[in-house]
């Protein structure tokens, strides 16, 4: 019976170390496919009303696809942090002060987690008339898998990642609590 539960906790172990690398791998390696869409996932914003360096980032990403013409349009998506801000509003504020026009900015200001934004994005897409042939998520590495996997699960063919290249300590949790956010996602 020991050797049995060894055996079986030895092949979760090397179960969950592959999964992990995998999706650092796919969070890692973006595409370089041009989208109709791009979606900037929220994240902090801080007390000031400024981004915090993890959202700057992924906003500068967008602003990079953007420039390069791999985003017709870009949408932002946040809720309304314990910080009293609108994080979608913050992230349009930043996106337009980098010289992104107003009239290419979507904001999403329900888009409290990955599934809502992976939604409200295929509404948006809908009303806006904008293909849900290809989007592009933008997102910390760790992140890229499960936002692709939700935008799939809501319509979209081709969903390709980009990261913000932005890294922290914090990012090694984030890395192992993606292994049964993933799953959760795969089975809703």
């Amino acid at each position: 019976m020991k050797r049995m539960v060894f055996i079986l906790v030895g092949i979760m172990i090397t179960f969950f170390i592959i999964h992990t690398a995998v999706i650092t791998i796919d969070g890692l390696s973006d595409e370089r496919e041009a989208s109709e869409i791009g979606v900037v996932l929220g994240n902090k914003v801080n007390k000031d009303g400024t981004p915090s360096k993890r959202l700057q980032e992924r906003l500068d990403k967008a602003v990079s696809l953007y420039l390069d013409d791999r985003l017709q349009t870009i949408i932002v998506s946040g809720g309304i942090g314990k910080e009293g801000h609108d994080e979608a509003a913050v992230m349009k504020e930043y996106l337009i002060k980098k010289g992104v026009p107003d009239s290419f900015i979507i904001q999403d200001s329900n888009g409290y987690d990955t599934e809502m934004t992976a939604k409200n994005t295929l509404e948006i897409a809908h009303q806006h008339d904008l293909s849900t042939e290809s989007i592009t998520v933008i997102t910390q590495f760790f992140h890229i898998s499960r936002s692709k996997l939700a935008m799939k699960q809501h319509g979209f063919t081709k969903v390709y990642g980009a990261h913000a290249e932005y890294f922290e300590w914090r990012d090694i949790y984030s890395t192992i609590r993606e292994f049964p956010a993933f799953y959760k996602y795969l089975v809703d």
